[in-house]
């Protein structure tokens, strides 16, 4: 089954491997279905792995009409990839747009996710950058239009949260800067458009954050710093959270730090499979620094 077909006529391209819980795969901005081969090989020894490439990212279907992607036609399409798999719950991964979607199909779709995990989703967020994202979003979109994947690429791959990954791993980085060239200039403006520019801050879903009780894991590197307050913010807000910074690492945390993500979400799972990852003891709650009674 190389393709599934959504709710409203989009394919999309789906790899699938291993047997066992299933686990939903979904990428950055930057990334596609490949994105995420050191998890699939990692996580296929003992998951069910499923991984796709949004609309807009060849192989899937590359939409003209921006209103066809949006940050609830992204929520949607997880659960599409679910329903044409037969899967009725899954632990669901994604990596900065991926992680949007993540955290709003547990909104959602909150009975059909065993478990989150929230990496990099941080961009946009704070309420004092929300009108600049908004803006230069709108600018990447025309950039990618009119120079063309193969040329815009070579600057948005070296933007500052991908230097990290650059200096520690040449390599890994130039292979990520490669596929990002092959991605579809159309589909790359549409995305920034209609997905990027206009989702809701997670700050403004304080109240519904409070009340998803979804086990959690969020993953932020220490070098994206707009990531590290929305992470912050996620670990104070959802009950059933957990915080993990990666030291001296920057926005593509599942390629530029593979054995640490897998490591540590492999523990997450387990954990949440045991029943052990609890909301958090209101005992421990920040407000109390000593105890005198």
């Amino acid at each position: 089954m190389p393709h599934i077909t959504t709710r409203d006529g989009t394919r999309l391209w789906v790899e699938e491997a291993g047997s066992g819980t299933p686990i939903v795969f979904v990428h950055e901005f930057g990334g596609d279905w490949r994105s995420w081969e050191p998890q699939m090989r990692y996580f296929t020894r003992r998951y069910r792995c499923i991984t796709y490439s949004a609309r807009g990212y060849a192989p899937s279907d590359v939409p003209g009409d921006v209103e066809r992607y949006s940050q609830q036609i992204a929520v949607d399409d997880i659960a599409d990839v679910m329903d044409a798999l037969d899967i009725e719950k899954a632990h669901v991964v994604g990596l900065s747009m991926g992680g949007f979607a993540t955290l709003h199909f547990g909104l959602r779709h909150a009975q059909r996710a065993l478990s989150l995990v929230v990496a990099g989703a941080g961009y946009g967020a704070e309420k004092a950058y929300e009108d600049y994202f908004r803006n230069v979003s709108l600018e990447v979109a025309r950039k990618f239009e009119s120079d063309g994947a193969p040329v815009f690429s070579k600057t948005y791959s070296t933007a500052a949260s991908r230097i990290a990954f650059q200096l520690k791993d040449p390599r890994g980085w130039q292979e990520f800067a490669t596929q990002l060239g092959e991605h579809s200039s159309v589909g790359s403006a549409r995305t920034m458009q209609g997905v990027q520019a206009r989702r809701p801050s997670i700050y403004d879903l304080e109240e519904e954050l409070e009340r998803m009780t979804v086990p959690t894991l969020v993953v932020v590197g220490d070098e994206d710093d707009h990531c590290l307050q929305p992470g912050l913010f996620l670990k104070r807000t959802v009950p059933a959270s957990g915080l993990l910074v990666l030291p001296k690492t920057g926005h593509t945390l599942n390629i530029e730090e593979p054995a640490l993500f897998n490591q540590f979400v492999a523990d997450f799972l387990a954990t949440v499979e045991q029943g052990k990852w609890l909301p958090r003891d209101p005992r421990s709650t920040a407000a109390q620094i000593m105890k005198t009674e």
